[in-house]
């Protein structure tokens, strides 16, 4: 079963930093999805997990369009409450942060503009929560 990390976050720059850093840090020790939407990736991951892929971190932006990234994570939680979710932010308040913490079990939310080894880090620190 391939594991797989997803990154969700409306702006394409955003996603194309994001798989460049798993990348170059990661190789192909793992797959990578990418969404421009929280509801694009809400289909994938219902359509990667049917199809026997193990989600197991997602990144996810805060501020999208239809919907926030607590929002998101909190859903998605309620659904697969073993992937582990790390947020991106340069807007998010403190209190989307505490909920997420709170009710979607969030590893960490990072600031925008991200450090690469900060994140890789976070990255690994979740691989090692699953494994």
């Amino acid at each position: 079963m391939k594991k797989t990390i997803l990154c969700v976050d409306d702006e394409a720059t955003i996603l194309v930093s994001l798989k460049s850093q798993l990348k170059r840090n990661f190789g192909s020790d793992f797959g990578y999805e990418f969404a421009e939407s929280p509801l694009e990736a809400m289909e994938l991951i219902d359509e990667l997990v049917d199809g026997g892929v193990k989600i197991i971190l997602i990144v996810s932006d805060w501020l999208m369009p239809e919907m926030r990234g607590d929002d998101f994570l909190i859903d998605m939680h309620k659904k697969y409450p073993g992937i582990v979710k790390i947020m991106l932010t340069g807007q998010a308040n403190k209190e989307a942060v505490e909920r997420a913490q709170k009710e979607a079990d969030l590893l960490a939310c990072l600031q925008k503009p991200w450090d690469e080894q900060e994140f890789v880090a976070l990255v690994r620190e979740g691989i090692k929560l699953i494994q």
